[in-house]
Parts: structure tokens; sequence; C-alpha cells
């Protein structure tokens, strides 16, 4: 999942970036709302983190005309602002969820993982593919209930593959959900992770087929 994190603090900011990215997320940093409608539109966002008290434009006005332009992105409020008719003003300008600062970290890696849940139409905390089961609260895979010892980056190839199974994934979308803007994450890169699943996979009764021309996906009509 690619999340936009839109927060002018110099602290909280990149400490938000870090702790998203090590849950497995490709995240992306802001510091004001004027540059959001642009890298929205340029970028495909999963998830947009939104502190309400921007320089200039507020964040208010910025959700407001992300709304008014048409973009549904999902957005998670972050403020200081705890007040009800906060809350209300927030939600009724096109706000999905609300976290008032200041917030545990657990707390909000549990929104971020509900939106994620939602995002590919998981009820439950888990994704299930044939013998591979996904614990997206602990960020951990187990095949036929043996561990498997990914890091995170193959976590999180995993975890775009299981929720698309049976379908393809190509290698720009893998870049496009895993790489933030100052990431050096490549197609190329996508190869080695691939690579080194495939070698996680073996015996579990799952595979990474390759498609050629068009990318990867996971095959486990053959598991027992």
């Amino acid at each position: 999942m690619r999340v936009l994190v839109i927060e002018d603090d110099a602290t909280l900011g990149p400490a938000l970036q870090e702790f998203l990215a090590g849950q497995g997320y490709a995240v992306d940093w802001l510091k004001d709302g004027e540059h959001v409608p642009g890298a929205v539109s340029a970028q495909s966002y999963d998830l947009l983190l939104l502190d309400l008290n921007l320089p200039g434009i507020s964040g208010l006005d910025v959700l407001r005309q992300l709304r008014r332009e048409g973009e549904q992105v999902p957005v998670l409020v972050l403020t200081a602002r705890d007040a009800v008719e906060d809350r209300v003003a927030g939600l009724d300008a096109g706000a999905d969820d609300y976290v008032t600062k200041p917030f545990e970290l657990a707390e909000l890696a549990a929104r971020v993982r509900a939106f994620a849940r939602r995002r590919t139409g998981q009820a439950q905390p888990q994704l299930e593919a044939g013998p591979l089961i996904f614990d997206t609260v602990n960020r951990e895979v187990r095949a036929s209930g043996r561990r498997l010892s990914l890091s995170v980056r193959e976590l999180s190839v995993l975890e775009m593959l299981m929720g698309r199974v049976g379908r393809v994934v190509t290698k720009r979308q893998i870049v496009n959900s895993l790489s933030a803007w100052d990431a050096d994450f490549s197609e190329n890169a996508v190869e080695v992770y691939v690579y080194r699943l495939r070698k996680r996979l073996e015996g579990t009764g799952a595979s990474i087929q390759t498609v050629r021309g068009f990318g990867y996906l996971l095959d486990v009509e053959n598991a027992s």
C-alpha cells in the first residue's frame, strides 16, 4: 500500500514516514498542503495521512479541494483539534477516519491496516491463499502452520501477490506500490525479491509463476 503523509512538523513527519515504511508500506512525505493535489494526480495513493494544521492552505481546505476534484483516495486526518465540531467538520469535508494527537503508533498502525484490508476486500486481519496465511497484524506469513522467515520487502511483495491470487501483478505495479519518491527501488529489484520468495516458498505448495511480457502471479491451485 502506498501512503502519503502530509505533516508540517519536521520531527513527526519523518518519524511517521520511517515508522510506516517499517510496516511494509511505501511512504512519501509532504510538509505543506499546496503540493498535495499535484502529488495525488501524479501518483496513485491508497491512503493520505493529513494534518489539519498546515502552513498556508489548511488541511481541511486541502481535503475539500480533493473531494471537489473527484479524488476518492481515503483520508485519515491527524490533528490536535479534539473538539466534536472539529471532528464533524473533518468528516463532513470528506475524511474517512480521524486520529487525535497525541496518538499511539500502535493505534495508528491498526487504523492503517484497516484501510489496507478494506482496499483488498478482506474483512479479517489476515490474507489466505492456499497453504499461505498472512497475518497483517503481526506481519508474518505461515505455510501449513510453519512461519516463513521473510524480510520487510519480501513480505510486501508476497502481500501484493496474495491479495491478487491467480491474477497477474506487473513489475511496474509492484514498484509503484512499494517505492517511495526517494527510494532506490527498480524493476530489477523486484526480480531479486521474487527470486528470494520462490526459494522461501519451496515445498509449501504455493509458487510464483512468471507470465512473460506481463508480470507474476501466485499459483496455489496445485497446493495440497
